[in-house]
């Protein structure tokens, strides 16, 4: 999933003299309080913020972890600028203002969702409190429309690639990309929208948007996410079996060394580097990857779990630089398969590079007793070409 946000505005009626996206709310610019935002949406590939022609400097020394694009006249022409820049597998686009810099990460997730779900196009929306009047040009009163059926429609809003994409090709102008797809017949929804996505457009706005500085602290103190490379580190370790089941270790099975006990075939090696890889992307550890709501990996070979993982890491966003993991234990020794060990490893991670240690603990621990054997590993994940 990819998300624009666009930040090319500049904020007239706000008259702050700046571009509206550097004005700064509860001691941070708005721009910073949207991305923040943005950045905690699951499963998010990239995220382009469109910014001001002429202004890129002051937004580049935000570190907002985002690819920055110069915006046109209007604001279609700035999405259209930001879509450009998308890699060309993301099949989902939220185009978000940064305007609405307190649009919680739950309502990006609900749009996705419904994206997802199957509409071209899904908008967040609350219901409208007041009486609305359609006035002809001449003042006259010319309908009152049943507000029951109304909403004002907020951002993110959410679109299915393709659809997004040959509602630009048109080239017509819209206030919402939504009414682009609209135009082109496509399935457009409404969800419900949140109260914090209040949009900033005049100075009382600020006020508003202070309060929400200070009373959503629990969003507005998480730090923004740090650019890949990443690194990550997993642990493992299991017990010996007190059956006849055979080692299995760095996706390889040892038939001469006494197995250990495990939900799965117990490879610590290959624990320790899904623990690594997961780390490393921030997408939690083995027991969010492996839970008990995934019954069918049980018995899983580690060869199993490394490929699932990777599997992960590509949908959301992440490819493997390298992975390094150490065996600790008295056996088996690992120093004659080394090879053959890495070659496996490597082959369950689409041909990362792999390389594989082992050491003692100079029969100091349970390790050290021969109860058990253990794994550390760690992890570089960048992001996907």
């Amino acid at each position: 999933m990819g998300v624009v946000v666009v930040a090319a505005g500049m904020g007239t009626r706000l008259g702050a003299g700046m571009p509206k996206a550097l004005v700064q709310v509860g001691g941070e610019p708005l721009i910073v309080h949207a991305v923040r935002r943005a950045h905690a949406t699951a499963g998010l590939q990239q995220l382009v913020v469109v910014v001001p022609a002429g202004h890129r400097a002051a937004f580049e020394s935000l570190d907002l972890a985002a690819e920055l694009v110069d915006g046109g006249t209007e604001r279609t022409d700035s999405v259209a600028a930001g879509l450009a820049a998308l890699q060309p597998n993301i099949e989902v686009v939220l185009v978000h203002d940064a305007a609405r810099a307190f649009a919680p990460a739950s309502l990006f997730d609900d749009v996705a969702r419904a994206v997802r779900n199957g509409a071209d196009a899904v908008v967040p929306g609350l219901p409208v409190i007041d009486t609305i009047k359609q006035v002809a040009a001449d003042g006259r009163v010319a309908a009152t429309p049943d507000r029951a059926g109304l909403r004002a429609v907020q951002t993110p809003q959410g679109f299915r690639r393709s659809a997004l994409d040959a509602a630009h090709d048109h080239g017509r102008q819209a206030t919402d990309d939504a009414a682009l797809v609209e135009q082109d017949g496509g399935h457009v929804i409404v969800i419900d929208g949140h109260p914090d996505a209040l949009k900033v457009t005049v100075p009382a706005d600020l006020d508003l948007a202070a309060a929400l500085a200070t009373t959503n602290s629990k969003e507005s103190s998480v730090p923004l996410p740090l650019p890949v490379p990443r690194t990550g580190i997993g642990v493992d370790v299991h017990a010996y079996a007190d059956d006849d089941r055979v080692l299995s270790l760095a996706c390889l099975t040892w038939p001469d060394e006494r197995g250990i006990e495990g939900h799965s075939d117990g490879d610590v090696a290959a624990h320790a580097v899904c623990d690594a890889l997961l780390a490393a992307a921030g997408l939690g550890d083995l027991g969010t990857q492996f839970g008990v709501d995934r019954p069918e990996m049980r018995g899983a070979t580690g060869t199993d779990m490394l490929e699932d993982v990777l599997n992960t890491l590509h949908t959301n966003g992440f490819r493997i630089g390298n992975v390094s993991v150490q065996i600790v234990g008295n056996r088996p020794k690992v120093g004659p398969r080394r090879e053959e060990a890495q070659r496996a490893m490597s082959a369950a991670l689409g041909g990362a590079p792999v390389s594989v240690s082992a050491t003692t603990t100079d029969h100091l621990g349970f390790l050290g007793r021969g109860e058990g054997i253990g794994a550390v590993a760690n992890a570089l994940v960048v992001a996907a070409d």
